[in-house]
């Protein structure tokens, strides 16, 4: 068996991006790593924080119940502050995770990829999927993070940009769909990959309840009217029962794969 370290900008990131694959690797056996670049507090703060509770407790909390229902077996921070999106005064906040100096990140991460004796290393594509600065960054800090530890394997989760411009077709009912994947994100640049730049399918269709569920789990950011959420479970399994994914060095088409082979 292997060990799985995901690494992410944001508490809720993990549920969403690559909830399906840590549940599955957890499943067959192998040891699962969360990493969380950034504490959350620039995010949304719910109503009901108790006295002296902080968004930054709260969220903590919440990534703790959703490592324990996707079987994640430890959660570690490198605790920068939330960047924020492009352009937000954040973004120059000298604590802020776009701000950090690159190899100063990197041996942070890189520091438990030794300590894990990590076999594979997930991170985003170059552009977050959407452009968000703290995404970019995790892109950049985890590719170095890998270089410096001698990570073997490095898989870039994304979203197919062509697979879900056919859905939002086929379920918008023949209307204008209300999200353009071709239309400008945070960066100005379309969402997620072209299909053909992207090399593994991973089937993780029998853990989309447990995906759904550590959603939920991060309710202070996530309602249950949420895009997310609101789905009836059949739709949930169409957009979320394959995670997308570029190995660096691969050179072979999109084909059906998995992170450990």
């Amino acid at each position: 068996m292997g060990t799985l370290v995901c690494f992410h900008a944001h508490p809720d990131d993990e549920a969403i991006q690559t909830g399906g694959s840590m549940a599955r690797a957890a499943a067959e056996g192998h040891r699962v790593v969360l990493v969380v670049a950034t504490n959350g507090d620039h995010g949304e703060v719910p109503d009901d924080l108790a006295p002296g509770e902080t968004l930054v407790d709260r969220r903590r909390r919440e990534s703790d119940a959703s490592a324990a229902v996707l079987g994640i077996h430890r959660v570690a921070w490198l605790d920068y502050a939330d960047s924020g999106m492009t352009g937000w005064d954040q973004n120059d906040h000298p604590e802020s995770f776009l701000q950090a100096p690159l190899d100063e990140a990197a041996e942070r991460l890189a520091a438990i990829l030794r300590e894990e004796a990590a076999d594979v290393l997930t991170v985003y594509d170059w552009h977050g999927g959407y452009g968000h600065p703290d995404h970019i960054k995790v892109h950049h800090v985890g590719h170095r993070a890998a270089e410096l530890a001698g990570t073997p394997q490095v898989f870039e989760a994304t979203m197919n940009r062509d697979a879900l411009a056919r859905m939002m077709n086929l379920m918008s009912d023949g209307e204008q769909p209300e999200f353009d994947p071709e239309g400008p994100s945070d960066d100005g640049n379309p969402f997620g990959t072209p299909e053909a730049e992207i090399t593994h399918r991973v089937d993780v269709r029998d853990f989309v309840a447990q995906k759904r569920a550590s959603i939920a789990c991060h309710a202070s950011q996530v309602s249950d009217s949420s895009f997310f959420l609101s789905m009836d479970p059949q739709a949930f399994e169409m957009a979320f029962g394959t995670e997308w994914f570029i190995r660096k060095g691969a050179d072979h088409p999109l084909r059906e794969g998995w992170l450990f082979e």
